[in-house]
C-alpha cells in the first residue's frame, strides 16, 4: 500500500492525502496499528490527528506537528470553520443539479459501524451536492458534495437515502452497486481554513483519482 503524500508543510502543520483502504489513526488490536498518522510519524515524529477521513475513503488530512496547533486545528473543525469538499460518484443519473439531504443519523449499533436515519434520536446531518457529470452510459452520475455536518458515514448514508448509493460502497450499496467500482469513490478533494498561526488563508485541492 502506498504511503500519504504530503500535499501541503510548513514548521505548524500538514496535510496528506490519504490513500483509500488505510486507518486514518490507529484501530483497536495490534493489527490495526498500520495507518495514516503511524506512517507520517516515522518522518514527523510530532504529527497529531485532528480528524479522520472513513478506511475507505481517499484525501486530504489536515496533521497538526505540535499541541498548541493541535488544540486551535481541533476548535476550528468544532466551529466548523475547516470547510470541506468531496468528490463521489454514485450510482444512477441524479436528476437535479443540485440539492440538499437533510437527514438525522445514529449509529446502528447491531450492524456497527454502520449509521442509520433516525428521527427520534439522530443527530442532525446536512449534505449539499451539485452534479459535475452525468454518465448516461455507465448509468452513474459525478458529484460533488459539501457536508455542513461532520457525522460518520455522513455522505455514504445521505447519498443512498437519496436513492443514489456510492459505487464500490461495502456497508451502503447492494451488491451490484458495490461491484461496480473495485473501491469506494469517494475522495475528499478540497479543504480551506486560516491557519492557526499565520492567519492565512489556506485552500487545499487535490484532484480525485477516479
Amino acid at each position: 500500500m502506498q504511503n500519504p503524500d504530503i500535499v501541503y508543510e510548513d514548521e505548524h502543520l500538514v496535510v496528506i492525502n490519504k490513500p483509500a483502504n488505510m486507518l486514518s489513526v490507529p484501530g483497536k488490536g495490534p493489527d490495526k496499528q498500520d495507518c495514516a498518522i503511524s506512517r507520517l510519524q516515522l518522518t514527523h515524529p510530532g504529527a497529531l490527528s485532528v480528524h479522520r477521513l472513513d478506511y475507505a475513503t481517499s484525501g486530504l488530512l489536515v496533521v497538526a506537528l505540535t499541541k498548541d496547533v493541535h488544540r486551535a486545528l481541533s476548535k476550528l473543525f468544532e466551529q466548523r470553520l475547516i470547510h470541506k469538499r468531496y468528490l463521489a460518484r454514485v450510482d444512477g443519473i441524479v436528476t437535479l443539479n443540485e440539492g440538499e439531504v437533510d437527514l438525522p443519523l445514529i449509529c446502528d449499533w447491531p450492524n456497527r459501524p454502520r449509521q442509520k436515519v433516525d428521527f427520534e434520536q439522530g443527530k442532525a446531518a446536512r449534505t449539499l451536492y451539485a452534479v459535475q457529470h452525468r454518465n448516461l452510459a455507465e448509468h452513474s452520475t459525478t458529484l460533488e458534495l459539501t457536508p455542513i455536518t461532520g457525522r460518520s458515514h455522513q455522505l455514504r448514508v445521505h447519498m443512498q437515502q437519496l436513492g443514489h448509493p456510492i459505487l464500490g460502497d461495502e456497508f451502503y450499496a447492494d451488491a451490484d452497486v458495490k461491484a461496480k467500482a473495485s473501491r469506494l469513490l469517494l475522495h475528499a478533494q478540497w479543504l480551506k481554513f486560516e491557519h492557526p498561526v499565520t492567519a492565512q488563508t489556506l485552500e487545499i485541492s487535490l484532484p480525485a483519482p477516479f
